[in-house]
């Protein structure tokens, strides 16, 4: 009988991890679940897997050294998945050392004990390991209308303090396979959204917003570009390249689906007035507010390598995914009213409130 396979997931209770973490188990994997729990670190995204005995919570954090080299030992898991991250280009922008703390040096301990506790295995198991870094496409800078999209070979250019930690965090995993031989692998994908969000990202925060009647604000004139990914989406392709990606490569994961951000609200405030009819239109909440600073204009993934090395496409449209996140959000209103925490409310009036 062969042995269960084990993952050390960092970030698991966030957004992305989350879903990484259920579908993992969907597929027989155990996981052992490293998470700090910061605002955006939610366990009710876990509910679901609260008695799963191969779902072993650990609240902790990546640049604990202790900790991590623990975990590896008692556990000893095939692979290290690290979405462990700071995330939001605002936060950065009003507390960038936060961003270095996590996604530089944070990754960087990690790196380090890993690689240590690795070079220590046989043969066989040495060879078996993967580490896989989760990154963004915001590494790559800013497009403009009819530039190529962004591929695996892009040279980076980031522009906020989000995505030059995330950068720099990226150079780190791969100064470690080409000077330590550890076996890694490097994804970065477009926008995400979906269910379980946190508030705070565009399509999550305007659809709690118009159903409450508030301000949908729209940085600028709202003609900002990014190419939207469902997570779902996200996490099979991320399983595909931890099983069949060559190590040392990057892999680039898109949606097919490039929309102006004033698009996406229209399109949800379409949605909405046919889900929750209201006599108010939703689309009269928009609100354009004032462009936070350095706002890349325009992201685009071309994930050729990813379609036609491992045969990964989305399942999601941007139509059908869109409507399902929206009817996830109408129904588990509960999960959102326990993730708006007073530290969320504190947020939402420093970023938007001298913005209207």
């Amino acid at each position: 009988m062969s042995k269960q396979q084990c993952l050390l997931v960092t970030g698991g209770a966030g957004f992305i991890g989350s879903c990484f973490v259920l579908q993992s188990r969907q597929r027989g994997l155990r996981v052992i679940n490293l998470d700090k729990l910061t605002y955006a670190g939610n366990l009710e995204n876990l509910a679901s897997l609260s008695s799963d005995p191969d779902h072993i919570f650990v609240q902790g954090d990546i640049g604990n050294a202790e900790l991590i080299q623990w975990l590896l030992g008692h556990y000893e898991p095939d692979a290290v998945v690290n979405f462990a991250a700071e995330s939001h280009v605002d936060r950065s922008i009003l507390d960038p050392e936060a961003f270095v703390r996590t996604n530089v040096l944070g990754t960087s301990t990690l790196l380090r004990v890993v690689k240590n506790w690795w070079s220590c295995l046989d043969d066989a198991k040495r060879a078996s390991f993967r580490f896989l870094h989760i990154s963004t496409d915001e590494v790559f800078g800013a497009l403009q209308p009819g530039d190529p999209a962004f591929c695996e070979t892009t040279p980076y250019s980031p522009n906020s303090p989000y995505s030059a930690s995330k950068a720099a965090s990226d150079h780190l995993v791969r100064a470690f396979h080409e000077t330590y031989g550890l076996p890694v692998l490097i994804t970065n994908c477009s926008n995400n959204y979906g269910p379980r969000q946190f508030p705070e990202k565009l399509i999550s925060l305007m659809i709690l917003n118009a159903l409450e009647g508030k301000p949908l604000p729209v940085y600028g004139t709202g003609s900002n570009i990014r190419d939207w990914l469902h997570v779902e989406d996200h996490c099979a392709a991320i399983a595909l390249v931890l099983e069949q990606g060559r190590t040392g490569e990057s892999y680039n994961i898109g949606g097919h689906s490039e929309r102006t951000n004033l698009e996406v609200v229209q399109t949800l405030c379409a949605i909405l007035q046919e889900e929750v009819p209201c006599e108010r239109r939703y689309a009269d909440q928009i609100r354009f507010v004032t462009d936070r600073p350095g706002h890349d204009f325009r992201y685009a993934i071309d994930c050729r390598k990813l379609e036609q090395e491992l045969g990964w496409k989305p399942v999601h449209s941007f139509a059908s995914g869109l409507k399902e996140t929206v009817r996830w959000y109408l129904a588990h209103r509960e999960w959102v009213e326990h993730v708006r925490s007073g530290a969320y409310r504190d947020w939402m009036v420093r970023n938007y409130a001298d913005r209207v």
